[in-house]
């Protein structure tokens, strides 16, 4: 999503940029899932290990201090020993991410992070029962991932993230309106990139976008501490993360896109190193700005219009927003400071 409001330093478009001095530890392409709308190889692959994430961390912290670390997979729970390795490993300049599903989130996990309140968890969640699990092709778990969220939900970092399909783009704002139900109080919303999007299903998605603006103005005119990842989030291609991407097999990326079935003939041509021979920062940058045109050369204009056109109604979500971000922030610093 590029964001396109002027706002100050330490605003949200300003800190969106953390992509550039971004660590991306793909950790495992395992998954126990088949989601309709996710891309990635699940197959054939090895895991990372937990000395390879450890060098990963160590040479990332080495290179530019700090930043953000996203663990993904794949599912990376089913890598277990890089997961905590990676955690362990980052300082308190680098914020740690972890993206799940939530089927192997056990009590054992769940008290693994409290233990690390720095960890932000992201939760795969789409809305109701019938949309989240007709999406999943490797099995129902809308009702285990609903059982868990009294206890997910007192985690200190804690985000759902509402996949957008375009044959659940009608029904976005009432599955929004039901995770709320729920408890939820922090969203990413993420439109089904690199998919064949229909015009009406555009429109739809559009449409879905302005009933979930309004329930987020709403919140905030409230005073509710409702979140919206999307605000704070910035990057040069959609959906795929560019930073310092280090693949399952060791191998080092500007870009993830790789991850992808139809992309995964280009990991030669892509891959620009090791972890024995990091790539310098010039090369990953070259490598970064040139995905736009790799995406578009290998998955061809009509899937990269519509990405265009549904990154486009995100965007234009986030940037209505802002004037009533800044001014709930605004309200919510007179009330500290009035505070006895």
């Amino acid at each position: 999503m590029e964001v396109t409001a002027a706002t100050a330093s330490g605003s949200p478009a300003a800190r969106a940029d953390r992509w550039r001095h971004s660590l991306i530890l793909v950790v495992t392409r395992r998954c126990d899932l088949r989601c309709a709308y996710c891309p990635t190889v699940k197959d054939g692959e090895p895991d990372l290990s937990a000395d390879d994430a450890r060098r990963a961390m160590a040479l990332f912290v080495e290179r530019y201090g700090g930043g953000d670390a996203k663990l993904f997979g794949g599912e990376p729970l089913l890598a277990p020993d890089a997961v905590r390795a990676a955690v362990r490993a980052a300082p308190t300049s680098v914020s740690v991410y972890l993206s799940t599903n939530g089927t192997h989130l056990d009590d054992r996990w769940i008290a693994w992070l409290v233990a690390h309140p720095s960890v932000t968890l992201t939760l795969s969640l789409d809305g109701h029962e019938a949309d989240h699990d007709g999406l999943r092709r490797g099995g129902a778990t809308y009702a285990s991932l609903v059982a868990k969220l009294p206890k997910l939900l007192r985690l200190p970092r804690f985000v759902v993230t509402q996949t957008i399909a375009p044959s659940t783009a009608a029904r976005a704002a009432a599955n929004f309106r039901h995770l709320r139900s729920l408890g939820v109080q922090k969203f990413n919303l993420l439109p089904g990139y690199y998919l064949p999007w229909k015009p009406a299903q555009l429109a739809a998605l559009e449409a879905n976008f302005q009933a979930i603006g309004d329930d987020i103005e709403a919140a905030w005119a409230r005073g509710e501490p409702l979140y919206l990842r999307n605000l704070f989030v910035r990057a040069p291609v959609a959906f795929y993360n560019t930073g310092f991407v280090v693949d399952s097999d060791r191998r080092i990326y500007a870009n993830n896109l790789v991850l992808a079935g139809n992309l995964d003939h280009v990991r030669t041509r892509a891959s620009l190193g090791t972890l024995d021979t990091p790539p310098t920062e010039a090369a990953l940058e070259a490598s970064a700005a040139a995905a736009p045109e790799l995406l578009r050369e290998v998955l061809g204009d009509a899937l990269i219009a519509a990405t265009a056109d549904a990154d486009a109604a995100l965007t234009r979500l986030c940037n209505r927003l802002y004037p009533a971000y800044f001014a709930a922030r605004e309200r919510r610093t007179r009330r500290v400071a009035a505070a006895p």
